[in-house]
């Protein structure tokens, strides 16, 4: 018996208890890892955020508007596009021009926009991950990978889930996903990081607290 023959037949030795091809195999994936409650998960989700190099604030809906302001004028940006469908309260204390996004805007044209701020379609609290589905809040891919500056703003608690599971039963796999962990960042050989390359320089995450309107109006 050659060699080839004695380890084809503990293969299949092995595999003689195995279900055969037509049986379908259950896998028994975890959902989440750990039993956490709401509060702890947006916790989770900023700490993750902040591991990754994303600078994260925090406030309630009525003080949106002047903490986007207060960071674009940290920022000294002059300039901040704008998603269709972002809720024009938002920058509604902003003193940066803002500038509409357009189908005809060169990638020069958006290199020179100082910020963009784009609401999000899910946030995944285990990995750190904002997730951009291109919704009018959003905007097209290329506006939140030009400009250097990103403002992201998550919806706290209801867009905030603990796992990529949770976050895959929330999207369409037919839109245009954008993960975002953290600014744009990668490393050579020699573990140099280098910011910027692929997408913003700089990621700057707001958690605004809508259960606070919920618990006001109840």
């Amino acid at each position: 018996m050659s060699s080839r023959e004695r380890i084809l037949g503990r293969v299949r030795r092995a595999l003689a208890d195995a279900p055969s091809e037509d049986t379908p195999i259950e896998r028994a994936y975890l959902r989440e890892h750990g039993d956490r409650s709401v509060e702890e998960t947006v916790e989770l989700l900023a700490e993750n955020l902040a591991d990754y190099r994303a600078i994260v604030h925090r406030c309630t809906a009525a003080d949106l508007p002047a903490t986007l302001a207060g960071m674009l004028a940290a920022r000294g940006a002059k300039t901040v596009l704008v998603p269709p469908g972002l809720e024009r309260s938002w920058l509604a204390e902003a003193d940066a021009e803002q500038v509409p996004d357009r189908v005809d805007s060169t990638p020069h044209e958006l290199d020179r926009i100082d910020s963009v701020v784009t609401a999000c379609a899910v946030a995944v609290a285990e990995t750190g991950t904002i997730v951009l589905d291109g919704g009018p809040d959003q905007g097209r891919r290329r506006i939140t990978l030009v400009p250097d500056h990103h403002i992201c703003v998550v919806r706290v608690p209801d867009q905030v889930v603990s796992s990529v599971p949770q976050a895959l039963e929330r999207l369409d796999p037919a839109r245009p996903l954008t993960w975002i962990s953290g600014p744009s960042a990668t490393s050579d050989i020699e573990l140099d990081r280098v910011e910027g390359v692929h997408g913003p320089r700089t990621l700057e995450v707001v958690l605004v607290d809508t259960q606070a309107i919920a618990e006001v109006n109840s």
